[in-house]
């Protein structure tokens, strides 16, 4: 499937920015499962760029507008063709998860920073999933269909830098909050797990030209002898819909865009994703 991402930040500033530095993590990445055909960046007013590596992989555009304004936009438009076949069925043992080779490995995707941390009670049900099976990609499932079944979708109810526990608390998130949760868990049953970033086309059969509006995504990967994609989200194994961005422990490494400004008060910022299949 190839399809068009047109994905646009506004800032309006409240009085006038005198000057903005920021990093932009809106270009995907090219993997066996997608290809990057065309990606271009555009920020206005001008700015100076610099492009590089973030030390997980994800291409960052680094710039800065140092011209007084009272209103910046950032659009990223990206084609990219995905082939992503069906993930093959669970493989790796508990042991092997404990071996140094992928413990020391992975180890990075093990830690538990505050946005995933799980609280008590969740981290008990983990450990009761985990314990049900006998292979870790079977529980790493388990604990996926949990989150989806107990924390209901619901926008506006918790922001970026919401914990996992306050999620799990009100039985209530976003995306973001249910890919926290899940990372969390799985981590501390010994499973390495990361959060991705993307954008997923949100009808189910995408009628090729028509455009729709679509948001960021999130979904999470575990190590399985390979990385293992699950949506807990949507309670599904991503398929041709799904473009990623970037990967990282949590949430705050992956950020679209992050960054300082200075001379006005805090900005409203309004944000559009536009999809369209090509083919």
């Amino acid at each position: 499937m190839q399809l068009r991402i047109t994905h646009t930040t506004t800032f309006e500033y409240d009085g006038r920015s005198v000057a903005s530095y920021n990093q932009a993590r809106l270009t995907p990445v090219t993997t066996p499962e997608q290809i990057v055909v065309h990606h271009r960046l555009e920020v206005s007013p001008k700015p100076w760029t610099y492009e590089y590596r973030d030390y997980f992989g994800a291409a960052v555009t680094a710039f800065e507008v140092v011209d007084p304004h009272e209103a910046m936009t950032v659009r990223a438009t990206s084609t990219v063709q995905t082939n992503r076949p069906a993930a093959p069925p669970p493989s790796s043992t508990w042991e092997a998860l404990g071996a140094r080779e992928v413990a020391d490995r992975w180890t990075e995707f093990l830690t538990l920073p505050d946005l995933v941390a799980p609280p008590a009670d969740f981290a008990q049900r983990a450990r009761q999933v985990a314990a049900d099976h006998e292979l870790p990609g079977e529980a790493a499932r388990d604990l996926c269909a949990l989150v989806h079944d107990e924390v209901e979708f619901a926008a506006g109810s918790t922001d970026v830098r919401a914990p996992a526990a306050a999620a799990w608390q009100q039985r209530a998130g976003v995306c973001q909050d249910m890919v926290h949760l899940v990372v969390g868990g799985l981590r501390s049953v010994g499973i390495p797990a990361r959060y991705v970033s993307g954008y997923v086309h949100p009808d189910a059969a995408p009628v090729v030209g028509a455009t729709v509006s679509g948001s960021s995504h999130a979904w999470v990967e575990w190590w399985d002898d390979g990385w293992r994609a699950f949506d807990p989200c949507h309670d599904t194994e991503p398929d041709d819909r799904y473009v990623s961005l970037a990967h990282g422990r949590d949430y705050a490494d992956v950020r679209p865009i992050s960054g300082i400004y200075s001379g006005a008060a805090t900005p409203r910022m309004t944000v559009a994703v536009d999809v369209t299949r090509l083919a």
